[in-house]
């Protein structure tokens, strides 16, 4: 069994005075999946023996920025998606292994007013293209932060949020898009009916104690990958970012 892990942490260096070693460290994670880390290696000391280190960051500093722990080393490793207009915001990370590929992902925000929307759907486009084209060699397991909540059961208040950044029917249709094109959302694949589900709370009202929250933290993966989906989780029982981290378990070996 493979253990994957995916967080956005909102700033790896709060994080780290949040807990988050030892939240990792209950997680016993062969791949871990950063999002959001809002620096560069090196900038902060992350103590996690055993694992290969890749490190994605944003041109800009402290903004976006991916990395990946792993306990396999790949057979090879890209950064981006070699698309000029995507790769300056430390968004992707692609690890090659000999039975499948993990794409660490950071989606871009719609932003208030969808004043990034049409950004936001190249980006989309471009990415499920990516992955296609990885899917024709290999299976994908394809994670985190996507910033959309997929249907109204993934967020507590789908009427008021009706057309927000998120959760606007275009961003919505994107990942019905990709899902249709031979992908799997390994939580529902499990948990159809699922409610109250979420990975990201506002920390405006209260929101997580009153369980107020999205679901926009994935696992997808290829759809053949689907019969060795083994376990499926979300974990917020686990503090220190306004996303909690996002599980899955394949029977890879």
């Amino acid at each position: 069994m493979v253990n994957f892990v995916s967080w956005n942490v909102n700033g790896l260096r709060a994080c780290l005075k949040k807990g988050f070693l030892e939240s990792v460290a209950g997680l016993n994670a062969d791949f871990l999946c950063l999002q959001e880390t809002k620096m560069e290696r090196g900038q902060a000391q992350v103590d996690l023996p055993g694992y290969h280190e890749f490190w994605n960051s944003a041109d800009k500093k402290g903004y976006s920025g991916t990395a990946v722990f792993a306990r396999r080393e790949p057979v090879s490793v890209s950064y981006g998606m070699d698309l000029d207009k995507h790769d300056h915001e430390g968004r992707l990370i692609t690890l090659e292994y000999p039975k499948f590929w993990l794409v660490n992902c950071y989606t871009p925000n719609a932003q208030d007013g969808l004043a990034r929307i049409d950004y936001r759907m190249e980006w989309e486009d471009d990415l499920r293209e990516y992955l296609l084209s990885l899917d024709k060699t290999k299976p994908v397991v394809y994670c985190g932060d996507l910033n959309v909540a997929h249907e109204e059961i993934d967020l507590k208040n789908p009427k008021t949020n009706r057309g927000n950044a998120g959760f606007s029917d275009q961003e919505r249709d994107k990942m019905t898009r990709l899902l249709s094109s031979g992908f799997v959302d390994t939580f529902r694949l499990l948990y159809p009916e699922r409610t109250g589900a979420y990975s990201w709370w506002s920390y405006r009202f209260h929101a997580r104690e009153n369980n107020a929250g999205w679901r926009i933290d994935y696992f997808i993966v290829s759809q053949r990958l689907a019969g060795q989906v083994r376990q499926a989780a979300i974990h917020p029982e686990i503090f220190g970012s306004d996303h909690c981290p996002v599980s899955l378990t394949l029977d890879l070996d």
